[in-house]
C-alpha cells in the first residue's frame, strides 16, 4: 500500500494541525482523505494556572458516509505548584506509549500512526481523569492519573481495546481506572518510558467481572543523523470467558475477544539531507508485529488473520520543522494471507 501525507502544525495561544493523505491500497481504488484537522486552545491565567484543549476534525464532513466525527480529545486545567508536583483535571490523555500524548504527525515517521499504537494502545486514547505530574531530578519525570475505565462490551477480537474508549462522552463511573507513565531523560538523545493502565470494565454485564492491565516499554535515542526507537506493549484481559458467553447470549454470536493481546514495534531512519532545518529528508523502516487474539480463553480458538505484521518503508521531508510531507509503502500480512 502507498501512502503520501501533507501535514502542517504549529505552536501559540491559539494553534493546531491538518492531516491531508493519499492512500492506494493494492485490489481498491485510491483514497483522498482530509483525515484529520485539528484546533488547539491554551491560555494561561496566572503563573500557576493553565487551560489547554484540544478539538479535532476527522474525515472532513461528520456523516455515517465518511466516518467523520468531532472529538474533543484534551479539555483540562493544569495547576502548576512546583516543578516537581503539579496537578492535572479534566478530559486527558491517557499517558501510554510514544505517541498517545504527542501524536501530532511530525513527531512520528510515516503517513498513519504505527499499528501498535493504534491497535494493542488504542490512540487517541483519552477520559475524564485527574492526576498528578512532574519532574524529578537525575532527568526522570512523570504522570500518574486516575480517569474513566474502559467499556470491555465494545472490545472485539480485530481491533482489541479500541472501540472500548468512553471518550468523556456521559462515561459510566462505577469503576476508575489508575494509569500511570515514567521517563528517563537525563542522557542527550535518549529517551526511555515505561507505562501501565488498569482497571475494572465489568459495568455493560453486572454480573460478569472484567478487568484490563495493560504494561508498555519504549525507548528513543538520536546520534547525529540516526534515530530508532522501538515499543513494546502487551495486554492482560481478565473474565473474557464470561464476557464472550455472555455477549454470545445476547446477540448469538461471540466477539471472541482474547484473554491476552500483544504488539512490538522496531524503527530506524537515516537524515540524507541533515541539519541545518528547514530542509531535513529522512528514510525510515519500521517492522510491526501485533496480534489481538495472543491469547484466547479456555474454549475459544484465535483467528489466523489478527495474527498481523507490517513492513512499512518511506521518506519524512521537513521543508519547516513543524510541516512534514511522507510518503510511504506498507505491506501488511496475516497468518492466514497477505493484504
Amino acid at each position: 500500500m502507498t501512502q503520501n501525507d501533507v501535514t502542517v502544525s504549529q505552536t501559540g495561544p491559539i494553534s493546531g494541525y491538518m492531516d491531508f493523505h493519499f492512500n492506494d491500497a493494492q485490489h481498491d481504488d485510491p483514497v483522498i482523505d482530509f483525515h484529520r484537522f485539528v484546533l488547539l486552545f491554551t491560555h494561561s491565567f496566572s503563573e500557576r494556572l493553565r487551560f489547554v484543549s484540544e478539538l479535532e476534525l476527522e474525515h472532513a464532513v461528520v456523516s455515517p458516509e465518511t466516518d467523520g466525527e468531532l472529538e474533543l480529545e484534551q479539555a483540562y486545567l493544569d495547576f502548576l505548584v512546583k516543578r516537581s508536583f503539579n496537578i492535572r483535571a479534566g478530559l486527558v490523555l491517557a499517558p501510554v506509549g510514544i505517541i498517545n500524548e504527542r501524536h501530532e504527525p511530525p513527531v512520528f515517521h510515516g503517513v498513519e500512526r504505527p499499528l501498535v499504537e493504534t491497535v494493542i494502545i488504542p490512540t487517541t486514547w483519552f477520559g475524564a481523569g485527574v492526576g498528578v505530574h512532574g519532574e524529578l531530578r537525575g532527568g526522570f519525570r512523570y504522570r500518574v492519573y486516575a480517569m474513566e475505565t474502559l467499556d470491555a462490551s465494545k472490545f472485539d477480537a480485530e481491533e482489541g481495546l479500541r472501540e472500548g474508549r468512553q471518550k468523556g462522552a456521559k462515561s459510566n463511573g462505577r469503576h476508575v481506572a489508575g494509569t500511570g507513565r515514567f521517563e528517563y531523560v537525563g542522557t542527550p538523545g535518549l529517551v526511555l518510558g515505561a507505562s501501565v493502565w488498569s482497571g475494572e470494565t465489568d459495568f455493560a454485564f453486572p454480573r460478569v467481572d472484567t478487568s484490563v492491565t495493560l504494561a508498555e516499554f519504549d525507548g528513543r535515542y538520536r546520534a547525529g543523523e540516526l534515530a530508532v526507537r522501538g515499543l513494546y506493549a502487551h495486554a492482560f484481559l481478565n473474565g473474557m470467558d464470561q464476557l464472550n458467553r455472555a455477549v454470545q447470549r445476547t446477540s448469538g454470536v461471540s466477539p471472541s475477544i482474547a484473554s491476552e493481546i500483544r504488539g512490538f514495534y522496531l524503527e530506524g531512519s537515516y537524515f540524507v539531507l541533515p541539519k541545518p532545518s528547514p530542509r531535513e529528508v529522512a528514510l525510515f523502516l519500521r517492522y510491526e508485529n501485533f496480534d489481538t487474539q495472543y491469547r484466547m480463553p479456555s474454549g475459544f480458538q484465535p483467528t489466523r488473520a489478527f495474527d498481523r505484521d507490517a513492513w512499512i518503508v518511506g521518506l519524512t521531508y521537513f521543508p519547516d520543522p513543524d510541516v512534514a510531507v511522507k510518503v510511504d509503502y506498507t505491506v501488511l500480512r496475516n497468518q492466514s494471507r497477505v493484504v
